[in-house]
């Protein structure tokens, strides 16, 4: 298999990993495509420095979430709470309301966490270990538990005034 082809099979086996990582990082329809995009590109850009030492999902998280905490910092928005209107699930057709509702007060709660804490709890939500995801955003394992923990916390507390 060629470069290219290679790197198209990488994108095609982790759409969803990509759109997850712009879902949780923007805030509505226009950001979450310009921000997919420019992972794409900065993918194709350091695809060459993957040297197959983890992963390619590893790897792929990695690039994803560095390129939007990138993106936000360079485009020096503040990272506040989304409005509850502007949040959309794709899924909700499936879910009853109450839990399409418990849905977006977590959402909406997630996106009020730092960028850091933000990118933990949701490679958390993938059912990554405490070893992948310091892996993945450069800490270490015990520093993944603890800021867990707290995340955790910070969510309880929010989720509870709902």
């Amino acid at each position: 298999m060629n470069r290219e082809d290679e790197f198209i099979y990488l994108i095609q086996q982790n759409q969803g990993l990509i759109y997850k990582i712009t879902t949780i990082y923007t805030r509505d329809r226009e950001e979450q495509k310009d921000l997919y995009q420019e992972i794409v590109y900065q993918t194709w850009k350091s695809f060459d420095q993957f040297k197959k030492a983890s992963k390619p999902s590893t790897w792929l998280y990695r690039v994803g979430m560095n390129t939007a905490i990138t993106n936000l910092n360079r485009s020096k928005k503040r990272v506040t709470a989304v409005p509850m209107e502007g949040l959309e699930l794709d899924f909700a057709e499936d879910l009853d309301s109450g839990l399409e509702e418990r849905l977006k007060v977590l959402y909406a709660e997630i996106r009020k966490l730092g960028l850091l804490d933000r990118g933990i709890v949701f490679l958390f939500l993938e059912g990554k270990s405490h070893d992948e995801i310091a892996e993945i955003v450069g800490i270490s394992s015990s520093n993944v538990g603890t800021r867990l923990s707290r995340i955790k916390d910070k969510l309880r507390k929010g989720v509870q005034t709902y």
